[in-house]
């Protein structure tokens, strides 16, 4: 009888660490292996909804690359328009800043910044405050709702080589003192 209860004691106690570990502590994760992971970047949690080469004759893509500024408007006979798609949440109970330092980096160590983008770009991605609870792009907003990329573009000029040196990563760099103030994400090439 003895025995009987103490292997069900020590089995009560295996079952119960790992809740005992659980706590009210989320986890905190700043680095995506593929598009689709949820990352923390300052008080925000990010999503690349999707990531693709654009063609400029494409219909469709043409009107992702409206309003680039005159002289980042056309792309050199070895590069390509490159795309990443992202949303952004509050999950916080207040206001919170919106990252606005993104790049690319290869796998040789090549990085890229994206390519500014004008106000009449319905697609664009815009730092700025994101109110508790909401997310960016903003409901209802073109980038919203296209089924194809549901989320705010930010556009980079790439090498065509860079797709060989996979993997890419997107960096995200939050606001000056936000933590955590990095977080990668491997895009889907």
């Amino acid at each position: 009888m003895k025995l009987r209860r103490a292997i069900l004691l020590a089995a009560l106690a295996l079952f119960a660490l790992p809740l005992a570990a659980c706590g009210n502590k989320e986890k905190i994760t700043t680095h995506g292996d593929t598009e689709g992971t949820y990352v923390d970047v300052g008080q925000l949690v990010y999503q690349v909804q999707i990531s693709r080469q654009l063609n400029p004759n494409d219909p469709e893509d043409h009107g992702y690359l409206i309003d680039l500024p005159f002289g980042q408007d056309q792309l050199a006979p070895d590069e390509a328009w490159f795309a990443v798609f992202v949303k952004a949440w509050n999950e916080g109970e207040q206001v919170a800043p919106a990252a606005n330092n993104f790049s690319i980096v290869d796998s040789q160590g090549t990085v890229y910044h994206p390519v500014p983008i004008g106000p009449d770009n319905v697609f664009a991605y815009r730092a700025g405050d994101v109110p508790s609870g909401e997310q960016l792009p903003e409901l209802d907003t073109a980038a919203s709702n296209n089924p194809s990329v549901q989320g705010s573009m930010v556009l980079f000029k790439v090498k065509y080589d860079t797709f060989n040196n996979r993997p890419l990563d997107l960096v995200i760099r939050a606001p000056r003192g936000q933590e955590p103030a990095v977080a990668s994400v491997n895009l889907d090439v």
